[in-house]
């Protein structure tokens, strides 16, 4: 399987400032066709498969495969990844020095600013301690040093200050943040092969989601690009990306990632309705980890708050084919998205420039509808449509294979008075779902 490559040392190499480059809708499309997006994929890709189970017919061969599960056993993690765990939990520690106000306020707390500035000063500093360059691969050749891209994706990683937001974006800034420290061999010592891809699921990527929970409780940030409740989720992508694999069917080393299925012991996806459920394997998975945080903020039935999810779990493939379809959503719905990635910044590490393997995107609703910076006069951008939730369905969400949510004994009684098993799933406020994206996984077997 391919892995995302290292910088050659023996090659001069000039890093720089990362820059935002895309600036409208038709930017999307180049940046599809980028370094950095084929960069990126590769890397999201490497670590999911990195989350399946290991075959039990390689660990009797007696390979020595090794493997982490939730909580992950530290004693396993290399020195970067103990040292970025310490920098995780220094930033959590600011969180303390910087109370959120007391004052009223109608959205995001005005004191997450004093947060991210307190980090934003001691960035260079921590990056210092916690990210020596002496634990890097830096070519020798080398004009500079790396800190200046690592310092922007770190900061990245945590939402707006301006905004008071926190979304995908920002997730997808700091697994660039990881992925710069990737190519620069940061990870590639002291921990045995299997063990690199999931630490730094289970030992960075779990406790920042941690710590990004804790900033979005304790200074109500807003979700940043949200699609609304037509969305997966309003902050966050990955865990059910990686949880779902999670679940999924053993491999072994030279096996194809399975693209449905389910590990014999995983719970049903219909689980994650189950509030019981949730609360058992919350700590064990990264996706029940997501459902129980959207529990903990959310109120009411949990298909009307969150009908993308609850149609996920009624797929009858089992985690392997959910897990296909989230890698295929986090392509369509956070890469491929303008409010999502126009915020990303582009340096040495992952450049603006063409792959000259890449092939043009093929046009989509979702490419059509992304904004102009200077419409035609007269003519409204696609950014604002008189529907705007119209390209932003699930993928899975198709019409004919949607889960009717749970029907009460009143709802029996009064088929007209909620949703019911005749009705496709609806709007709670009655208003039909926005036009479906079409998903491959939830189709009904020919």
């Amino acid at each position: 399987m391919p892995s995302l490559a290292l910088l050659d040392p023996s090659h001069e190499h000039v890093f720089m400032t990362p820059t935002k480059k895309i600036n409208e809708g038709n930017d999307v499309s180049t940046f599809l066709m980028s370094k950095a997006y084929t960069e990126i994929m590769t890397f999201v890709i490497q670590l999911n498969r990195s989350m399946f189970p290991v075959s039990a017919d390689l660990d009797m061969q007696g390979t020595g495969s090794a493997t982490q599960s939730m909580p992950p056993d530290k004693s396993l993690f290399s020195d970067t990844v103990r040292r970025l765990r310490d920098l995780l939990d220094e930033l959590k520690k600011l969180i303390e020095s910087n109370p959120p106000d007391l004052g009223p306020r109608r959205f995001g707390n005005v004191s997450f600013r004093k947060w991210y500035a307190d980090v934003e000063s001691r960035a260079p500093a921590l990056l210092e301690t916690y990210v020596p360059l002496d634990s890097l691969r830096i070519p020798s050749k080398s004009e500079n040093t790396p800190y200046a891209e690592l310092e922007s994706y770190l900061l990245g990683g945590f939402g707006s200050a301006q905004r008071l937001d926190y979304g995908t974006g920002h997730e997808l800034s700091f697994l660039a943040f990881l992925g710069c420290i990737w190519k620069l061999g940061g990870f590639q010592s002291q921990e045995p092969s299997d063990l690199k891809e999931q630490n730094i699921v289970l030992g960075l990527i779990d406790p920042y989601l941690q710590l990004v929970r804790k900033l979005i409780k304790t200074y109500t940030l807003e979700p940043a690009g949200s699609h609304g409740v037509w969305g997966l989720d309003d902050h966050s992508f990955l865990p059910y990306v990686f949880g779902s694999a999670q679940y999924g069917p053993a491999i072994s080393t030279t096996d194809a990632v399975p693209t449905e299925g389910s590990h014999p012991t995983a719970p049903n996806p219909a689980d994650i309705t189950k509030a019981s459920s949730v609360t058992r394997l919350r700590t064990k998975n990264l996706y029940f980890g997501a459902i129980g945080f959207i529990n903990d903020v959310k109120s009411g039935p949990f298909w009307e708050h969150s009908p993308t999810l609850y149609d996920i779990s009624g797929v009858k493939g089992g985690w392997g084919k959910i897990n296909k379809g989230m890698l295929k959503m986090y392509n369509a719905e956070v890469l491929s998205k303008f409010p999502v990635v126009q915020h990303f910044r582009f340096g040495s590490l992952f450049p603006w420039d063409p792959d000259p393997n890449a092939r043009a995107p093929p046009p989509s609703a979702h490419a059509s509808s992304q904004p102009l910076s200077n419409p035609p006069p007269g003519e409204q951008t696609p950014a604002n449509p008189s529907n705007p939730s119209a390209t932003t369905a699930a993928p899975w969400a198709r019409s004919s294979t949607s889960r009717a949510p749970p029907i009460s004994t009143q709802q029996q009684r009064n088929p007209g008075g909620g949703p019911n098993r005749e009705r496709r799933l609806e709007d709670p406020l009655g208003m039909p779902p926005p036009p479906p994206t079409k998903a491959p996984w939830a189709r009904k077997p020919d």
